[in-house]
């Protein structure tokens, strides 16, 4: 495999570590022809694990229901296809997890806690603290599986696009950047505006700010009255809107004609995006993450940049681990 180097010219000043991540993405290729150790026979019982098994390569043996998009998300139904169903993120079947006869759990602690000693009787339990934490799923899952230099792959390349992304933004508003963001997700009866979870997360990591008004807050807050519009004043908003419930359309209708919305920076700026729930909040794995990156992408109509295609490749396991150490030393490059 070729030698990754940071060279230090003037011109190369702005994006050199931008760079090399970019060339360790389009550095991964197979380099030896060894076979991938066999799929494990296991249930996940969180949307993130799910995504994170099929990024992995891996077809669980039994999944709970999405949230919406019933029973499964569509990104998701033709690797699933045929895959059993037991229950609820909120409430598995135990019965239906026990006859599929799993070799590894995949569960949270955020929602499984109580009954994690049930698991643990079924088979060996691989339970995370929380069910936005994409990396950490995918890391974990990828050690228990033996998977690891795929989910290695996986991250080098999702960084790669972080600081590509990082970088095109920072050159498009220079010093009207970092943006306040607002993420709101309208119900029948309320809204909800969150600054932490699986689209919080990925925004800080892009270089996004909060507002002024949500740093205080722990996860974000629920607004029932629209006197309240002004907490959610921010440069840019991202709208949440579950499909086919008019309810819900409704209620963004009457919240979004009130005076007071009219008055937001971002509707003033034209800067209010409807996004798919399902990446920004339901899938809560790799891919849901690369295809919130990819609405990202296009709504600041900025091009992404051209890296390898880790889920294409037939086996990962001899990537080269040296590039990827090679990318941390040269941190201050």
């Amino acid at each position: 495999m070729p030698t990754l180097h940071c060279y230090r010219s003037v011109s190369a000043k702005r994006g050199l570590l931008t760079q090399c991540v970019l060339l360790l993405a389009a550095m991964l290729v197979v380099t030896t022809a060894r076979a991938s150790a066999p799929a494990p026979r296991i249930v996940t019982l969180y949307q993130g694990a799910t995504d994170s098994a099929v990024a992995l390569g891996i077809t669980p043996v039994g999944v709970v229901d999405a949230w919406l998009e019933p029973p499964m998300y569509r990104y998701l139904r033709d690797d699933l296809a045929g895959v059993a169903h037991v229950g609820l993120e909120t409430q598995p079947n135990l019965e239906k997890i026990a006859w599929l006869s799993p070799e590894l759990i995949v569960a949270s602690d955020f929602r499984h806690a109580r009954v994690a000693p049930l698991l643990r009787a079924i088979a060996p339990t691989l339970s995370m603290p929380t069910v936005f934490d994409f990396k950490t799923t995918l890391s974990q899952m990828a050690e228990a599986t033996g998977r690891e230099a795929r989910a290695e792959a996986l991250l080098a390349r999702w960084d790669a696009r972080v600081a590509d992304f990082r970088r095109q933004i920072i050159e498009r508003f220079g010093s009207e950047w970092p943006q306040k963001v607002a993420v709101v997700r309208f119900k029948s009866d309320h809204l909800r505006i969150y600054t932490s979870g699986f689209a919080g997360s990925i925004l800080s990591e892009l270089g996004f700010a909060q507002p002024q008004t949500l740093t205080a807050q722990s996860w974000g807050m629920k607004l029932t009255s629209p006197e309240n519009i002004p907490v959610l004043d921010a440069d840019v908003m991202f709208v949440l809107l579950e499909p086919d419930d008019p309810a819900i359309a409704d209620n963004y209708r009457r919240w979004s004609a009130h005076p007071l919305w009219q008055r937001l920076t971002a509707v003033e700026r034209n800067r209010v995006f409807e996004v798919e729930p399902v990446s920004w909040m339901m899938g809560g794995g790799i891919l849901a993450a690369n295809a919130m990156l990819d609405d990202l992408y296009r709504h600041y109509q900025l091009r992404p940049a051209a890296l390898a295609d880790v889920s294409a490749l037939a086996d990962v396991s001899a990537f080269d681990q040296s590039a990827c150490a090679a990318v941390r030393e040269n941190a201050s490059c």
